[in-house]
């Protein structure tokens, strides 16, 4: 089985009115982890490409909160590229997927919920380390995995 089948649409219930509509997000429903931090961007400017990393531990679930763009994503072994343009859905990502979120339409708002705090440490920026930590060879420590000095 791929990793990439663990990335996955998570629909969330949308309640129309004629006043707007609405879409609420329950965690431990339709998000599998505990939340321990939310962002989201945007101003994004044309051609900009963001993500273009993997998470060591963290999972994520991605929204197109307002307007259009693709995610890419790669496993090591495969490549799949996922449109979000709706506001009703997010897609969840586990740890060590290679994401690059690109095609942001003018006013594009990416709503991400995550599973942990931000630490630089549970970043892999470099392609050909990210392969090495697919393929279960040593690379950094994990956040779990550091000590700390005082």
């Amino acid at each position: 089985m791929s990793r990439l089948d663990e990335c996955r649409l998570v629909d969330f219930e949308k309640i129309e009115s004629p006043k707007g509509n609405l879409s609420p997000v329950y965690n431990g429903v339709h998000i599998p982890f505990a939340i321990k931090r939310v962002y989201y961007l945007y101003d994004v400017p044309g051609g900009a490409e963001r993500g273009g990393h993997a998470h060591r531990t963290l999972q994520q679930l991605i929204v197109a909160a307002s307007g259009s763009f693709a995610v890419t994503l790669d496993d090591g072994k495969s490549r799949r590229t996922v449109s979000l343009n709706r506001s009703y859905y997010g897609l969840y990502l586990p740890g060590l997927i290679w994401r690059e979120l690109t095609g942001f339409c003018t006013g594009a708002v990416c709503l991400v919920f995550a599973s942990l705090a931000y630490d630089e440490c549970d970043y892999i920026r470099d392609y050909q380390e990210f392969l090495a930590a697919v393929r279960g060879q040593p690379t950094a420590p994990t956040p779990a995995e550091r000590t700390t000095i005082v």
